[in-house]
């Protein structure tokens, strides 16, 4: 027998609507790097829904833990933080080094680099 049995059924509802909104918006996500063209286009949107749907899964599993173990489990918010900072940071990182890459390759589809002002 399950842990999750005694769950009041207002916290199931609880977990369960947190979770499918955050595998819903993980999917959008997921779906964008299918539609978009350009791999500029396609970097941005499985980020945000990498991003967005962590706050999903990360709320359902406090909430669950919070319920079973009656006390306040926030130890998952270092996930959230962990995920929250390194997926931007990987996405700046991917398109820095495509960028490069067109534009040493002297591809015409990329802006130019601007020259540096000097105040």
């Amino acid at each position: 027998m399950s842990a999750a049995a005694g769950m009041p059924l207002w916290a199931a509802l609880l977990v369960s609507v947190l979770l499918l909104l955050g595998a819903g918006i993980t999917l959008v996500g997921a779906l964008g790097l299918l539609r978009f063209k350009s791999f500029y286009e396609r970097v941005h949107a499985p980020t945000l829904g990498a991003s967005l749907g962590t706050i999903g899964t990360v709320l359902a599993s406090i909430v669950f833990f919070t319920v079973l173990q009656t006390r306040l489990a926030i130890h998952e918010v270092l996930i959230f933080v962990f995920v929250t900072l390194t997926t931007p940071v990987t996405l700046m990182l991917l398109t820095r080094s495509a960028l490069y890459r067109d534009r040493t390759e002297g591809k015409t589809s990329v802006p130019k680099m601007s020259e540096k002002r000097e105040p």
